[in-house]
């Protein structure tokens, strides 16, 4: 029987072992890079404004501040809001219901509301304003990580599998090894360049264009739970598809796990920045193309 104890019920466990984060460094980074891509002139002089910053990696370069943060003594308090604890029954039911699953210390959803708020409001400090942008540009990636939006077994954290040799966890091999293993050696500016021509391209079939559909800052609420519900579908679909016992004695998953679930990895990233990117020229510019 696999536990859907929430991640805060044994986070004390979980810092003295392997620190997972979504998307890991290389995803993280690579959701930014794609953001700064599709964001306008004006949206980047103010985001940039905004972090105090003149670096042509301005987003990435501060893309896993929170995750560094949460693991301060001062931040702890951060660490709910990098995930929605989903309390659905993977792999017959995945669902996310927000008055379910966000708890009272806050979520990844609750987290993008409040954020964007601040961002919206033209009282909000600098300070303030600075720690909300850096947040948003996390938060965007986590939630877009289908293990981030799930409570089985610690959103994967004590599923147990080999990955190109060696033993670690399910939602470690999706914050890290399958997107390593999918960029093939790029760096996180070249990935995001060959995600970024595909989004333009059209290619592997996705539709750009309905990735903000329902994308609204007059219900954030809803924009953010839609994409948790999303991410959180396929962990049904593809992440534990075949159940855990078969993932936890399926081998090694750098093959035919990969083959056939990297995919997920590609499209979520490549939303995310998208969309990331598309959030901030709405926050900024009132649109999304800014």
């Amino acid at each position: 029987m696999h536990s859907t104890v929430p991640f805060r019920a044994v986070i004390l466990l979980l810092l003295t072992a392997r620190l997972t984060f979504a998307w890991g460094t290389l995803g993280h980074e690579t959701v930014a890079w794609i953001a700064q891509s599709y964001v306008s002139e004006t949206t980047e002089s103010t985001v940039k404004s905004i972090l105090g910053s003149t670096r042509s990696d301005y987003m990435a370069n501060v893309s896993t501040w929170a995750d560094s943060y949460r693991y301060t003594s001062s931040g702890r308090w951060s660490a709910p809001l990098h995930y929605i604890d989903a309390n659905d029954s993977p792999p017959s039911s995945c669902s996310v219901d927000y008055s379910r699953d966000c708890g009272e210390a806050g979520c990844s959803v609750s987290a993008i509301v409040n954020y964007t708020s601040i961002l919206l409001d033209n009282t909000s400090g600098q300070a303030l304003k600075n720690d909300a942008m850096k947040f948003i540009i996390h938060f965007i990636g986590d939630i877009h990580q289908p293990l981030h939006d799930e409570a089985l077994d610690v959103g994967g954290n004590t599923i147990n599998v080999t990955y190109d040799g060696e033993a670690t966890n399910l939602h470690h091999i999706w914050d890290t090894e399958i997107v390593e293993q999918l960029a093939n050696g790029a760096g996180a500016q070249e990935f995001a360049k060959n995600l970024s021509s595909a989004i333009r391209a059209g290619d592997y079939g996705w539709d750009v264009d309905s990735w903000l559909n329902g994308v609204s800052l007059n219900d954030t609420l809803s924009t953010g739970t839609g994409w948790a519900s999303e991410a959180n579908a396929y962990v049904c679909s593809d992440v534990l598809h075949a159940g855990v016992d078969a993932v936890e004695e399926g081998g090694d998953l750098s093959g035919t796990y990969y083959q056939a679930h990297y995919d997920v990895a590609r499209v979520q990233i490549a939303r995310a920045g998208y969309r990331l990117g598309a959030w901030l020229n709405l926050i900024i510019t009132g649109r999304t193309d800014g």
